[in-house]
């Protein structure tokens, strides 16, 4: 079986650098918020920042994703201010410690994303797909940085009351179309698309965009997936969140075979594992 999905017509232009799928790239979480779905991803000193990260690198990350904005289910709101606070302190940390990472900005805000590409981050990672604030698309395009596109209905704190869809892939389809254009029009270069498992979907949902993932390669643009240990898999499984790795490397197995490129993950180690035997795979 050779791959079809990896391949050098796949890649992202990255402040000149090109980066190619030619196999799948791990994504590795730091929540720099003092609460999230999953409390091991917090860290908020700079021991722990960087101790993560180190960790993360040795591991063989490929990005590290930055989040200074709780977006679980219900999350409380916080201010940009604040948000630029807990972010680009660590941005500026991991850039000077670490200067060849990749580095993400997990943020719906414009500010908040240009502050933190000043700062030395690479990529804008945006729950909201340029919804929230379309002036993002102008701070990805001024920086020539990949944008990140995930879909979204509504907010973090109202999310779960918007999973009414007809047909949820055409729906999908249809917006990543729509968001694909307008980022274009605003000379955005480079586009990664995130179907945003957990967020505005229920569970059954949730295993649909997996099972169907390949129908979004018609977008001809790379897949993100994070399902890393989030309540799809705990709550299908009756089990704690602490107990959800074998659950999430199950998962993300079945998202590269279904078409995925990139994996966001909690545990970097297991991810870069399933990477290395699905390339294998892939390679005969």
């Amino acid at each position: 079986m050779k791959d079809t999905v990896f391949n050098s017509k796949i890649a992202f232009n990255c402040q000149g650098i090109l980066h190619e799928f030619s196999n799948p790239l791990i994504m590795g979480i730091i929540n720099t918020t003092p609460d999230s779905f999953f409390e091991d991803s917090c860290k908020n000193s700079t021991t722990e920042i960087l101790n993560q990260v180190s960790l993360f690198i040795n591991e063989g990350v490929d990005i590290i994703d930055i989040g200074g904005y709780s977006s679980r289910p219900g999350a409380k709101n916080i201010s940009e201010i604040e948000e630029i606070k807990r972010t680009s302190s660590a941005i500026q940390l991991i850039r000077e410690k670490f200067p060849n990472v990749l580095i993400s900005i997990d943020t719906f805000r414009a500010n908040v994303a240009d502050k933190a590409l000043l700062n030395g981050a690479n990529i804008i990672n945006d729950i909201s797909g340029g919804q929230a604030e379309e002036a993002i698309f102008e701070v990805s395009s001024k920086h020539s940085a990949p944008f990140i596109m995930m879909h979204m209905r509504g907010t973090p704190q109202n999310m779960q009351n918007n999973t009414d869809y007809d047909n949820l892939m055409k729906v999908l389809i249809k917006f990543f179309s729509k968001q694909i254009k307008l980022a274009k029009k605003h000379g955005v270069k480079d586009i990664i698309i995130d179907p945003g498992l957990g967020f505005s979907k229920t569970l059954d949902q949730n295993y649909e965009i997996v099972a169907k993932l390949n129908l979004l390669k018609v977008l001809e643009t790379p897949i993100l997936i994070g399902a890393s240990r989030k309540s799809m898999l705990y709550k299908l499984l009756n089990i704690d969140i602490s107990e959800s790795l074998n659950a999430t490397t199950i998962i993300n197995t079945f998202s590269l075979i279904n078409g995925a490129n990139l994996l966001r993950v909690h545990d970097v180690k297991e991810a870069v594992e399933i990477k290395k035997i699905y390339s294998k795979i892939s390679n005969f």
